[in-house]
């Protein structure tokens, strides 16, 4: 290895992109792939949470379950323990990778149907007893369903599978309410009519009695003797009217099924399934004012089943109930509006309105997938949906506030059931965002890898936000899942032989840029390093992020990856993946800050109580210096009405309306900073130049910021600049 040739190739690719020399080679067609992915070649040798089992008639956070944790829960039921159950575990995990792989070949059906199927081949190959006994050992499963892959389709089929449990258990809840209500009115209705004189008539005493007995009574007799004195109706007719009316909304409310059709999926009289914001929308407002009349019917029931009702105070109250009186709670009771967005309709102009409907407080449950991950990786270069980049979708709901957001990849949903459970019976808006890892025909990687290493590599981190869980971070936000969530990323030991077979051992760094090297449509950024050109100025990537800017100009940046023989190789990356990789990290420590994970809060009044210990007892001064003016906060503009508007050609803020999303920051954080509300405000705009005040504005979530005309007018392609920037100023 030359450990002191001078890399003036690998510098000139790292800065350029461009290969030139025999210090660098194209990685065109080389099939590479991150080297701490090389053992997961073959997914269907290993155990993990897909295919997964979408259990019938679930309720709560069983309504998924892994198939490998079933196998595990069937073998410990059957197989004797010791030895003597061995041959019985090891047959069950051999027809549990016949599953796997049938899934994986895109066959469907029941777990009972698959099962079966893979235990008459596997009988087949070796003998009729050994199908028996696994088809007995299937018998012992203690669920069934359908079974999905981790696929395209799958994370729209979970989550309706699960909304459609929480649904049946809201369901129950509300026909219990329902049932006992129109019971009560119907008896307080039937005990009036037996009273009056209708009640006494000699046909309404026939049907009272039994029907053996019938021929033993004279009805006009007994009606005779039993209707003296009856009052002609023992209701007013002001009461009969509204019990007569309210019994009427509550028997034919459309909101829910009949109960003997409470265990089937989409039994609701009414849809409440859609694809798109708009539908869902329009169907919640088309419905409002029948929501309105069922609860209002209901609340007058509750009264009359207690005898609480007054005429001369309640008649008012429920004269003005409309659809302007319903409540959060009273929403609750109803079945939530969900939309399962296609992913290649999350620009439509049927879902411009997402993030308002989140907003708004309506009971809907969303789900958001995001396909590709990579074209966002440049900044001002990405693909906006919603008015924000889709795969920061969650972070910029989370600001919102007032509902639950939960981000995860497809793999890692599974792990997750609790939360999702979680998110579908909330009160109120929910919104899930997935990234499903099987829309990129370039990946070099299964779906299941590909979101896997989306999460791993912080490029698609995992987390959950419930506002009713508590008033502070702490209990609101979580890192879902996430492997090593105290770091910045997740580190392993990659072990390998070298060239003279010896075996090394070297710990590794999972990064954004390796998860991009598994997509061939980045070649482009990376170019191998021969290994006679190895030397000690390339760096690991995470190594190499850690450095100062002097220290990193000197340095190239490498990752390890493998090619399809698993042969070791060194590849460099460029520096415009570089700055995505960068900012995919400084993303994943804002995370990280919200979980309370390297709190700098916390860390800054630790070392100024530090300090403060450390120091000497200040003398009494001479002077006081002027206290240092503070940037402008939106308390401010509300103190001062008279500060003139801003004119197109100034570059400025509109910070009252800041989500926190930390996008400009990231571009510059000398040029722009927070205020104590922690909302964004140009601290310094000769930071920086014109070009990045343009690309904080199109990277803005909110488009509050104006870049005005450019200081500099000889600074390069200011014409493309100013037309880019024209939208914003």
């Amino acid at each position: 290895m030359d450990m002191h040739a001078k890399p003036q190739d690998q510098l000139i690719f790292h800065l350029t992109g461009k290969c030139q020399g025999d210090g660098v080679v194209s990685t065109a067609g080389l099939d590479l792939r991150p080297a701490l992915l090389a053992p997961y070649r073959d997914l269907n040798a290993l155990r993990h949470d897909f295919p997964a089992v979408l259990v019938q008639g679930a309720g709560g956070r069983e309504f998924v379950r892994s198939l490998s944790s079933l196998v595990d829960t069937m073998l410990e039921s059957v197989a004797p323990r010791g030895i003597e159950g061995e041959r019985l575990r090891r047959h069950a995990l051999q027809l549990e990778r016949e599953i796997r792989s049938d899934v994986a070949g895109g066959a469907t059906g029941s777990l009972s149907e698959l099962w079966d199927a893979a235990a008459a081949r596997l009988g087949a190959r070796e003998g009729e007893t050994l199908e028996k006994v696994l088809a007995h050992a299937g018998g012992a499963l203690s669920v069934d369903g359908d079974v999905v892959g981790c696929t395209h389709q799958m994370p729209a089929r979970l989550i309706t599978h699960a909304w459609h449990a929480a649904r049946r258990a809201k369901a129950k809840l509300f026909r219990a309410d329902l049932s006992r209500l129109v019971l009560k009115l119907s008896d307080i209705l039937r005990a009036a009519h037996s009273h009056s004189q209708a009640g006494r008539q000699p046909d309404s005493l026939k049907a009272a009695v039994g029907g053996s007995h019938r021929d033993a009574f004279d009805f006009d007799l007994l009606s005779r003797i039993v209707g003296k004195g009856a009052p002609r109706d023992e209701l007013p007719a002001a009461r009969r009217e509204r019990l007569v009316r309210t019994l009427g909304v509550l028997e034919s409310q459309r909101f829910f099924g009949p109960p003997e059709r409470e265990a089937e999926e989409g039994a609701d009289c009414l849809d409440f399934e859609f694809d798109n914001c708009a539908a869902a929308a329009q169907a919640f407002r088309q419905r409002l004012g029948d929501l309105a009349e069922l609860v209002k019917a209901m609340s007058i029931a509750e009264l009359e089943a207690k005898g609480h009702y007054v005429e001369a105070e309640h008649d008012l109250v429920f004269d003005a109930f409309g659809e302007h009186s319903l409540t959060a709670a009273d929403l609750a009771r109803f079945p939530d509006y969900l939309v399962c967005i296609p992913p290649d309709r999350n620009d439509a102009p049927e879902n411009a309105n997402l993030m308002e409907m989140l907003s708004s407080g309506l009971p809907v449950k969303v789900l958001v997938q995001t396909s590709d991950l990579l074209e966002e990786a440049s900044i001002g270069t990405g693909h906006f949906a919603f008015g924000v980049r889709s795969a920061r979708l969650a972070t910029a709901a989370m600001g919102l506030g007032g509902m639950f957001v939960l981000q995860s990849p497809s793999a890692n949903l599974v792990a997750l059931r609790a939360q999702i459970g979680r998110g579908l019976a909330c009160q109120g808006p929910a919104l899930f965002s997935v990234f499903s890892g099987s829309a990129q025909p370039a990946s070099q990687l299964p779906p299941y890898l590909t979101a896997a290493a989306a999460m791993t590599s912080r490029a698609f981190p995992a987390f959950s936000y419930d506002a009713a869980a508590g008033a502070n971070w702490a209990t609101r936000f979580s890192l879902e899942n996430n492997p090593q969530p105290d770091g910045d990323w997740a580190v392993e030991t990659l072990a390998y032989a070298d060239t003279a077979l010896q075996q090394l051992a070297e710990r590794c760094a999972f990064t954004f840029a390796d998860f991009v090297l598994c997509d061939s449509r980045c070649a482009a950024h990376f170019a191998r390093v021969p290994r006679e050109h190895w030397n000690a100025a390339m760096l690991p990537v995470a190594d190499w992020l850690a450095l100062d800017e002097r220290e990193a100009a000197q340095r190239v940046p490498y990752l390890l990856a493998v090619d399809a023989d698993d042969a070791l190789h060194r590849v460099i990356v460029d520096a415009r993946l570089m700055q995505a990789t960068r900012r995919s990290l400084l993303l994943w420590h804002r995370l990280q800050e919200h979980g309370g994970v390297h709190d700098s809060h916390a860390e800054r009044r630790q070392v100024q109580e530090s300090a403060s210990q450390k120091a000497p007892a200040p003398a009494t001064p001479a002077a006081v210096a002027p206290a240092a003016p503070k940037p402008a906060t939106a308390e401010a503009a509300d103190a001062a009405p008279d500060v003139p508007a801003h004119s197109r050609d100034e570059a400025w803020i509109d910070t009252a309306r800041c989500p926190s999303c930390n996008e400009c920051q990231l571009i510059n954080d000398r040029m722009f900073a927070y205020d104590e509300r922690k909302q964004a405000y140009i601290k310094d705009l000769t930071a920086g130049t014109y070009r990045q005040l343009v690309e904080a504005a199109e990277s803005c979530q909110v488009a509050i910021i104006h870049p005005g005309e450019p200081r500099d007018t000889n600074e390069p392609g200011l014409a493309e600049l100013l037309l880019r920037a024209e939208p914003f100023r």
